[in-house]
């Protein structure tokens, strides 16, 4: 959901291609009958992703915390909003017969406040997926905050608030979608990437073999949490995703990965996808029920659709929209293009 910084690091590029297809795999797979629950690990490896790519960012052009909170908003918000808003139309229109409306959840969704959605009762906005950013942009709100205080203590401040509210969160009972959500142990996902941030501009990452085993491991505990039908968590998840991430990143290290024109895409488009995945899907299920296409050829239809829609999105929407906002609407921004 994060896009790469200036100097691209290409083997998170692939990275961010396969934890969106992951869960535009699960997405599929749910809507015809089958079971990929772990590719919704992709949004843990998209966390971990995140904070890496921030502290990065961070280092390599340093910015002030207002503007640092404009790039993040004008480069998340405008295309999530126009797929919030194509969601509530259709709702409006009956083209999603099980979503409730109510403005007080479309506004909270807009402002990326999380709230119980009137559909389910879940913690989610009216765009599902969409859970995700709330949480993106809470860590972008604490980061932008520490910018203020000197780089050493920046990366101890954040791990210890987000390790405060983790403590809290097991220490009291509480039914507030405010202090669920931010008290979930999914936010450390953000704080290790930070560290393996650290770790690589350090240049402490381990070595190529080490790379190997580590992303292996990774997923290979991917595998068996599917298979074995292990806890499906941030205890688990989190430290896997973690694992990838480093491995992948100690194989960039040693040369290993090189642009290739369809993974490269896909990574740079991988946001768009993940907020778009979902419609081309719903439409594919239910035409191939209609005809009568067997639930296996639905979901691969699916997948490719999901992802083809992504891709076209990012391609007409995305992008341009980035550019125009960009050169356009507000003065320069930092100029990366995460």
């Amino acid at each position: 959901m994060i896009s790469a910084p200036t100097t691209t690091i290409y083997g998170i590029q692939y990275l961010r291609a396969v934890a969106a297809l992951g869960v535009v795999v699960f997405h599929a797979a749910e809507r015809t009958g089958h079971h990929f629950a772990i590719g919704a690990a992709g949004v843990d490896v998209f966390f971990v992703i995140s904070g890496f790519i921030m502290w990065v960012i961070s280092e390599r052009r340093p910015v002030s915390p207002l503007a640092f909170l404009r790039d993040r908003i004008q480069r998340i918000a405008p295309i999530y909003w126009l797929a919030t808003a194509v969601m509530v139309i259709g709702g409006l229109v009956g083209l999603f017969p099980n979503l409730v409306l109510s403005n007080a959840h479309v506004l909270s969704s807009l402002l990326f406040i999380p709230m119980r959605s009137p559909s389910s009762g879940e913690i989610w906005p009216v765009l599902v997926q969409g859970w995700t950013l709330n949480y993106e942009m809470f860590f972008y709100a604490v980061f932008a905050l520490t910018l203020l205080l000197p780089r050493s203590r920046r990366l101890p401040a954040i791990a210890g608030c987000f390790s405060a509210l983790v403590a809290i969160g097991f220490a009291v009972d509480s039914d507030s979608a405010l202090f669920v959500t931010y008290t979930r142990p999914i936010i450390l996902e953000f704080v290790a990437g930070m560290i393996v941030a650290e770790l690589w501009l350090r240049g402490r990452v381990p070595g190529a073999m080490s790379g190997l085993m580590l992303v292996a491991g990774a997923f290979s505990g991917f595998a068996a949490v599917a298979v074995l039908r292990l806890p499906f968590d941030e205890f688990i998840l989190g430290p896997l995703a973690v694992m990838l991430v480093l491995g992948t990143l100690a194989l960039e290290a040693q040369g290993w990965f090189r642009p290739s024109r369809l993974p490269m895409m896909l990574g740079g488009a991988s946001y768009s996808i993940y907020l778009w995945h979902t419609f081309a899907i719903s439409v594919v299920v239910k035409a191939c029920g209609m005809m009568g296409i067997g639930l296996l050829t639905s979901a691969l239809l699916a997948v490719i659709a999901g992802t083809a829609l992504g891709v076209f999105a990012y391609l007409l929407i995305e992008k341009p929209l980035a550019t125009r906002l960009r050169s356009g609407f507000f003065s320069r921004p930092v100029q990366h293009t995460a």
